[in-house]
């Protein structure tokens, strides 16, 4: 009897289980050696990607135009990164860091996917949200996806991710959320909640949308779960050709000493950004989760002053745009801050490339980076955690033999040949006190905004909480070390750490050396030329070559671009006015009733079924139970079995020795038993019930 008492113990534990799992299956939990070995719960990763963000339009590396308090904030009390490398377009970028691999290693390293085009990344790449799934993270995706949604497989919930939230093309409208092709006519609405259209965000700005999204991710996950959150924003790419700007009036208000009314709202765009940063580190800290955090902020690729979706945003001083191989286009704005971080509050200039996300991130959950195989990326987590040496002496900026333009860095030195459009001068306002051009008197830069802004405040929380923490191992003897190794960022601090971020030109007119990479290859030092004024062909031809070949031995294993012509049918007119998944079989039935791959919530009215059915069975057990202790304990009075049976049943479980139930109600018995049956077969409701 024991044992069937516990083996219904365990019966309704599955149940509860059963009940309370969103996919209707117990949840498992999956630890690694590491992870048991040293009993530290993987970290949170978030990772915050701006997309076509200016260099100088953040105002730790120099500019008063555009405060910026939130970012630079955690830059301040992390590590600013910069010489971090990204391809110079939001397609072949977003490719980089999800697969570890150069983007002309899977042939997305020709401009960008555009609205209609039948292709994605490469299905038989894993990504890393599939790693860190695997690894039991729970992986969420919000905003911009922009690698392929034809047909579902390549959707980021078929790719690795929990859910997504946002859109699929390269942009749309701010407010409408709609999308129109870049090279034509086709428009239709482009927001999801996974393959579901969000038709209730129209009217809604989409900024606030996505940090509302991870607000209420970070709000209601499971704490003990590692949380891998990637963080797309449109911002502060433009809206589509026929409005470009886009920012809520209030936040416009805000920059009225800029003069040029389109970077007013450029400002104002990449503000609500920052204010995203800063309620994403207030939720994180307000759910503990900051404490064992990996935040990466990072912008895809350098800002598109003039040209097609030209946002005004300024790359200075630094030549070159969006969709260039020269280093506006190339060298990002990024920052990491995480409490894993011995050595923070510091500007490296260890080389980095896009690449290198998958296995540093990887490695720095405890995992091993020789699982991932063969990829481009390095790990970085011990250079980044320890400020060692970056492991990384060489990085493809990019090889695209349609554009016919390549580019390498090799240590110091980098070598160019080709140029795509027309970005290869220097352009974009300076934001410098006294050499500021256009503008009106600049803000001064306040460094208490930074440290009491949402982001300096969580920061500042966190840290004061490891120092009382290491004072109490101090006081009782657990460790010898006299001094708290954790310290708040002062004032002093910022203004130090933003002089040491300031990227200067420092080359005389007379000392300028023109290069046409149209004509012929061009090799400039970055280390004491990082605006490329200098170009050091003809006087270092060494060095020329032996880039020159370290470039072949890489373009020996590039793949041809995937890039073909839009599909007719992708035309949102035929799906009511909608971006689909055109190239399944019933592309309008997906809209209607979402992802049949992806695990359902039970709705009440299945919870209710599932309820009953198990009530039912829980009375029926008990009732078996004590039919069984009773016959065993009282005899038949007669030779007919079912009579003799039926005397046997108890009253109650305790009662071992009374069994006076009535003939009718074995009866009633009979009758739930058949009900049983019945609801039994209403089994499957829930799985056709959203």
């Amino acid at each position: 009897m024991q044992r069937s008492w516990l083996w219904l113990a365990n019966l309704l534990t599955v149940c509860s289980l059963v009940l309370a799992s969103p996919s209707g299956m117990p949840r498992m939990t999956r630890t690694t050696g590491s992870e048991e070995a040293n009993g530290q719960q993987k970290p949170h990763i978030i990772i915050i990607l701006a997309d076509d963000l200016g260099w100088n339009d953040v105002s730790f590396h120099g500019s008063n135009e555009i405060p910026t308090p939130n970012i630079d904030a955690l830059a301040y009390n992390g590590v600013i990164l910069n010489s971090h490398y990204v391809p110079a377009l939001c397609t072949p970028s977003r490719s980089a860091l999800m697969t570890g691999k150069y983007p002309f290693h899977n042939g997305m390293q020709h401009s960008v996917l555009l609205e209609g085009e039948p292709r994605g990344l490469p299905l038989q790449e894993k990504l890393l949200p599939e790693y860190l799934r695997e690894a039991g993270y729970k992986t969420h995706a919000v905003g911009k996806w922009h690698l392929g949604y034809h047909r579902v497989d390549y959707t980021p919930t078929r790719r690795g991710f929990d859910s997504h939230f946002g859109y699929w093309n390269g942009l749309q409208d701010y407010w409408s959320h709609e999308v129109q092709t870049t090279y034509g006519t086709w428009r239709g609405f482009d927001m999801r909640r996974n393959l579901t259209v969000a038709w209730d965000t129209a009217g809604k700005y989409s900024t606030d949308l996505f940090t509302d999204e991870a607000v209420n991710l970070i709000e209601n996950h499971n704490s003990d779960d590692p949380m891998f959150l990637y963080m797309a924003h449109l911002a502060p790419h433009t809206g589509l050709q026929d409005a470009p700007f886009q920012a809520p009036d209030e936040e416009i208000a805000k920059f009225t000493h800029i003069a040029d009314p389109e970077r007013r709202i450029y400002a104002a765009m990449v503000s609500k950004l920052d204010h995203s940063v800063g309620e994403v580190m207030a939720a994180l800290r307000r759910r503990n989760m900051l404490e064992n955090s990996i935040v990466l902020f990072m912008t895809d690729n350098g800002a598109p002053t003039l040209g097609i979706h030209s946002n005004r945003g300024s790359n200075y001083p630094m030549r070159g745009i969006k969709a260039t191989a020269w280093e506006g286009g190339v060298r990002g704005v990024a920052a990491i801050w995480s409490p894993l971080i011995e050595k923070s509050n510091r500007v490296s200039n260890q080389l980095m490339y896009m690449t290198d996300w998958l296995p540093t991130l990887y490695a720095a959950a405890g995992l091993n980076v020789n699982d991932l195989g063969s990829i481009d990326g390095v790990n970085m987590w011990p250079a980044l955690r320890n400020n060692k040496t970056s492991p990384r002496s060489d990085l493809v900026v990019n090889i695209d033999d349609i554009f016919n333009y390549a580019a390498i860095r090799k240590g110091d030195f980098k070598y160019v040949i080709g140029t795509v459009g027309r970005g290869d001068d220097w352009y974009g306002e300076n934001g410098r006190p006294g050499l500021a051009r256009n503008d009106r008197t600049l803000p001064n830069y306040d460094p208490s905004s930074i440290l009491e802004s949402r982001a300096g405040v969580a920061l500042a929380g966190v840290i004061t909480a490891r120092q009382v923490a290491e004072l109490k191992k101090v006081r009782n003897g657990q460790t010898d070390a006299p001094q708290i190794t954790t310290r708040l960022v002062t004032a002093a601090d910022v203004q130090s750490l933003r002089n040491d971020a300031l990227l200067e030109c420092n080359v005389k007119e007379e000392d300028k050396v023109p290069c046409n990479a149209l004509e012929s290859p061009c090799l400039f030092n970055l280390k004491d030329d990082p605006c490329e004024l200098v170009n050091l062909a003809k006087t270092r031809p060494l060095i020329l070559a032996t880039l020159e070949e370290a470039l072949m031995k890489y373009r020996l294993t590039a793949i041809p671009a995937t890039n073909v012509d839009a599909d007719p049918r992708a035309n949102p007119v035929h799906w009511n006015n909608t971006w689909v998944n055109w190239d399944e079989l019933h592309p309008m039935k997906l809209i209607s009733e979402g992802d049949p791959a992806s695990p359902k919530k039970l709705s009440g009215p299945a919870i209710a079924v599932i309820a009953v059915i198990l009530a039912l069975s829980v009375v029926a057990i008990l009732t078996l139970f004590g039919f069984r202790k009773c016959q065993k304990n009282n005899p038949p009075a007669d030779n007919h079995p079912e009579l003799g049976a039926l005397k046997g049943v108890p009253e109650s479980i305790g009662e071992a020795n009374d069994c006076t139930i009535e003939e009718p109600q074995s009866s009633e018995l009979s009758r739930s038993l058949h009900s049983l049956k019945e609801l039994s077969s209403l089994k499957d409701l829930s799985k056709n019930i959203d």
